[in-house]
């Protein structure tokens, strides 16, 4: 890992910004790399993509993807030489979605009484619940819990562990998280310790961890990956759930929705509920 801090900030029209985003998700050398894409002004159609690369690799990986898409005016910024990620992470609000309420250390003191409040800290690891993927997951499960609790949860690629430990803190008595990355398997931990919650972390690829399998079948998937990964998955990811069962999908573009639908439906999958939020979707899917 490099000792410096990079982010790349690139800014064009909506097209242009969510095709550059599925380049980005399609090379195989920027698998591990972070970005978001979000609407920066709606009347002018300018969109923008963050990215904050964390080799040199990746920085030369990402600027020569985003030079592909001419329409889009890139910078590339050294951070200052400080924990740029806590001082990020600071400024960043609270998060509501539906009977949940995300936040950090430094907003605990605005934690309502009526809500599920989980409190995230990101670490190195993806999901404090301000991206949208995230939000769009938090808020079908909501949505879902109004009919019914469910028993058994898996979480594929956990990150902070968010999803399972929303999952855990509202009934779901076993609640496994699975995560490729060691640091986001020690951090959604501390995070389940944190909210008090019995939720389950474990370092595996896929699903064919000996502790995943036992528990099947999952009454309830979470997959809030990358739409090329939830493609691959799809299989396994029936196999891991009850006939009936559903699954949560996202970490996927809109324009990338019909390529990872086809994928499921063609498994015997049916489309529930699909939910909007920036350019990124969330489909809430069902085993037949």
């Amino acid at each position: 890992m490099s000792d410096d801090a990079y982010q790349i900030v690139s800014r064009g029209p909506r097209a242009v910004a969510e095709a550059a985003a599925v380049a980005i998700d399609a090379d195989p050398a920027l698998e591990a790399a972070t970005y978001s894409i979000l609407e920066e002004d709606e009347d002018k159609d300018v969109w923008r993509i963050d990215a904050f690369p964390t080799t040199p690799e990746e920085v030369e990986g990402l600027s020569a993807v985003l030079a592909r898409f001419p329409p889009m005016k890139t910078v590339v910024e050294k951070l200052a030489d400080a924990d740029w990620l806590a001082m990020a992470l600071s400024g960043l609000p609270p998060v509501r979605a539906g009977r949940f309420f995300v936040f950090g250390a430094h907003d605990g003191g605005k934690a309502p009484l009526n809500t599920v409040n989980l409190r995230i800290e990101a670490g190195a690891a993806f999901g404090t619940g301000h991206h949208g993927t995230t939000v769009g997951c938090l808020q079908a499960y909501h949505d879902l819990l109004k009919a019914k609790g469910f028993k058994r949860v898996l979480d594929v690629g956990a990150g902070t562990g968010v999803l399972a430990i929303a999952a855990a803190r509202t009934g779901t008595p076993i609640a496994v998280g699975t995560d490729i990355d060691a640091p986001s398997v020690r951090i959604a931990g501390e995070n389940a310790q944190l909210n008090k919650a019995k939720a389950r972390f474990l370092l595996a690829s896929g699903l064919g961890h000996a502790s995943v399998r036992a528990q099947a079948p999952y009454d309830l998937v979470f997959a809030n990956i990358l739409a090329p990964p939830l493609v691959a998955l799809s299989q396994d990811i029936k196999l891991a759930l009850k006939p009936g069962g559903l699954a949560i999908l996202s970490g996927l573009l809109r324009s990338q929705e019909r390529r990872v639908l086809a994928a499921y439906r063609s498994k015997g999958f049916t489309l529930v509920r699909r939910i909007h939020r920036d350019a990124w979707a969330t489909l809430v899917i069902r085993r037949s």
